[in-house]
């Protein structure tokens, strides 16, 4: 296993805790991202009193007494707040035009009980528009099968683990945010790492999240306690402990894939509980009090200014432009690492679509969108390629005098944007290197492939935003073959 020495760190946070105020504003605009964008009641003065509404659903807690669906509006613990007024100068909303993208990591707590270093037990990419004003999150399953940098291909949820064994620059959430950047073929710009205990108190402190799960599911809390199953279609409101024990439970028919689900509607739980019902004076209140109990439970290189924008920023999404998506079976094969564990192999041309999906920004890329503009119609992903405009180096690996300029210029011919014809080191099989975020072209190369009968062609991601080509195609001997015998037209 290699390491790589060169892996730059992210910058790691500023943040000066000396004074009451600035605690306050960074613990509630790091829980903020915590919560998928969980949004800061931002004016100029915080509203002087607010008026609490019953919530439906009878609370479920963690001490031993079993929970019952009930519409009774007096047995929610929100009845209880008290509201405090508090005067506090918050941030403009922020007024940048760059896509914010935050890889938000839960450790697995089987690792940390065993006293070893832990492994990502949940990867969850958050991304804002502030142009579009729309967000979206995306789970990634822990048994996806990757490239770590600078080590061999192994589960995605190891890269944090490395990062921390080798000690390498930004340890753990580095790697692993690197890692999550060449797998998607975008850049992140932020991690925040939660522990459980961190999230527990959370939701204690919001008095719990309401959820309707859409099978049976089997709660065992972490650390023992009373073990109950919630009933499809029936509405509780579990506390901390429970809410993780919901979120992390994984024995149901779709299995990890369930569970992804379950900690997105969770996500979506805490973000409306606390702007319905106007929580934050109280949250607020309490900081000082909270950042000492959570803070060790947060690792987050956000720098401060940056969180309090981003804040900002989500008071002005809408419900309804918030989407979610999920990395499911649909999207990889099942199969066997070389050491016999259960992995989940990526397709890359169906992830690098749903990718597409996760970060558009209401433009005309999507072919969904295409397509219902076209009134359903298929549209031809040649017209996608000349939008996409990728930039693309095609060199020849094979014994075909030729061949880079006569694959250049047929691909000229269907919209490519060819800027490099060139000689590679020789190679048996044609593989193509992405470097940037160009979801058609991959479509249209694996198009042209497949359709010559040569299956689909070795798949690389390098992802790097300052390099001269978004992709590299090295023609190697099994295209030079069918070349030579299948002359390519030109249209």
């Amino acid at each position: 296993m290699n390491q790589n020495n060169n892996i730059e760190p992210r910058k790691q946070s500023n943040f000066r805790l000396d004074k009451t105020n600035i605690i306050i504003l960074v613990v509630f605009a790091v829980l903020s991202i915590i919560s998928a964008f969980l949004v800061f009641n931002l004016a100029k003065n915080i509203i002087s009193t607010w008026t609490m509404t019953n919530l439906e659903g009878l609370p479920v807690t963690s001490q031993g007494t079993k929970a019952a669906p009930n519409n009774n509006e007096e047995t929610d613990p929100l009845t209880e707040l008290a509201i405090n007024p508090i005067d506090i100068e918050m941030p403009e909303p922020w007024d940048g035009v760059s896509r914010v993208t935050v890889l938000l990591m839960g450790l697995d707590y089987r690792d940390w009980e065993a006293g070893e270093i832990p492994r990502t037990d949940t990867m969850m990419v958050l991304t804002i528009d502030p142009v579009s004003k729309e967000a979206a999150m995306l789970s990634v399953p822990r048994d996806m099968w990757v490239n770590i940098p600078g080590f061999e291909h192994s589960r995605i949820n190891t890269a944090y683990y490395l990062g921390e064994l080798w000690k390498l620059p930004g340890g753990g959430p580095a790697l692993a945010t690197q890692t999550m950047e060449e797998f998607l073929g975008v850049p992140i710009d932020y991690y925040a790492q939660v522990d459980f205990a961190a999230f527990v108190r959370l939701i204690d402190e919001i008095k719990g999240v309401p959820v309707t799960p859409k099978m049976d599911v089997r709660l065992v809390p972490i650390g023992g306690g009373y073990k109950q199953t919630l009933e499809a279609g029936k509405t509780y409101t579990l506390d901390g402990t429970l809410a993780l024990a919901y979120a992390r439970a994984r024995y149901t028919e779709g299995g990890d894939f369930d569970r992804a689900a379950r900690q997105q509607e969770v996500v979506y739980a805490i973000r409306d509980r606390i702007l319905k019902f106007s929580m934050w004076p109280t949250l607020i209140a309490k900081a000082p009090i909270l950042y000492q109990e959570i803070s060790s439970g947060i690792n987050t290189n956000m720098l401060f200014e940056d969180t309090l924008r981003l804040a900002a920023l989500a008071l002005e999404l809408d419900r309804s432009k918030i989407k979610s998506f999920i990395i499911d079976a649909s999207y990889v094969e099942f199969g066997s690492s070389p050491d016999d564990q259960d992995i989940l192999r990526p397709i890359p041309d169906k992830i690098r679509l749903l990718r597409d999906e996760v970060f558009r920004t209401g433009g005309p890329l999507s072919p969904v969108a295409i397509q219902s503009q076209a009134g359903g119609e298929p549209v031809d992903i040649y017209d996608l390629v000349k939008i996409e405009n990728a930039r693309v180096s095609v060199q020849n690996g094979s014994w075909y005098t030729g061949l880079a300029g006569e694959t250049a210029t047929y691909l000229k011919s269907k919209g490519f944007n060819i800027i490099e014809e060139t000689n590679a080191q020789a190679s048996e099989v044609t593989t193509i290197t992405l470097y940037n975020a160009k979801p058609y072209s991959i479509q249209a190369l694996f198009k042209m492939y497949e359709d010559a009968g040569l299956g689909k062609p070795r798949l690389t991601n390098r992802f790097d935003p300052a390099s001269a080509v978004d992709v590299i195609i090295i023609l190697g001997n099994d295209w030079a073959n069918y070349v030579s015998s299948n002359p390519l037209p030109v249209e």
